[in-house]
């Protein structure tokens, strides 16, 4: 159960490093081309949730999040003991939702720096807290599809 808390700890310590890196090396706007039309490090401020949705709504997010971080808390301690893949799943929700409330606390907006473009779509900027919380979620999918099929609640 210990090794949960660990991985969102070091979800977080990756988040908050990448975006201290952001914030003291670049400037708001700046852009590294990594793969040419491709990835690019960018430096953005979001006052909102994902595609900045909300902006400036600071305190409804405060609020969510201590109840996301609860709740996380909780079924990590009720199924995390009996899915490894949910215990991983919901160690990276748990970093991701803590490394941007850090920003939110703290900033007053969340630093984004991640810019991925899909042909001529410019993918909203995202930052690790981002991409943790997007695949936590992925994979809480996959396993309470796993459960449900091993418990028979699925037809296959």
């Amino acid at each position: 159960m210990q090794v949960y808390y660990i991985i969102a700890i070091i979800v977080v310590a990756l988040d908050q490093l990448s975006k201290w890196w952001i914030v003291k090396s670049m400037e708001l706007g700046d852009s590294i081309p990594v793969i040419e039309n491709l990835f690019y490090i960018t430096s953005h401020r979001n006052t909102g949730a994902a595609w900045g949705i909300l902006a400036g709504r600071m305190g409804f997010f405060y609020v969510i999040t201590v109840i996301v971080i609860g709740v996380v808390i909780y079924y990590m301690k009720t199924y995390a003991k009996d899915s490894k893949l949910m215990g991983w799943s919901l160690a990276l929700i748990l970093g991701g939702a803590i490394g941007n409330f850090i920003d939110r606390v703290f900033r007053k907006h969340v630093v984004d720096f991640l810019d991925v473009y899909i042909g001529n779509y410019d993918f909203p900027i995202f930052n690790v807290a981002d991409s943790a919380l997007c695949i936590g979620v992925i994979l809480v999918v996959i396993a309470t599809f796993n459960e449900d099929k091993k418990k028979g609640r699925l037809n296959t």
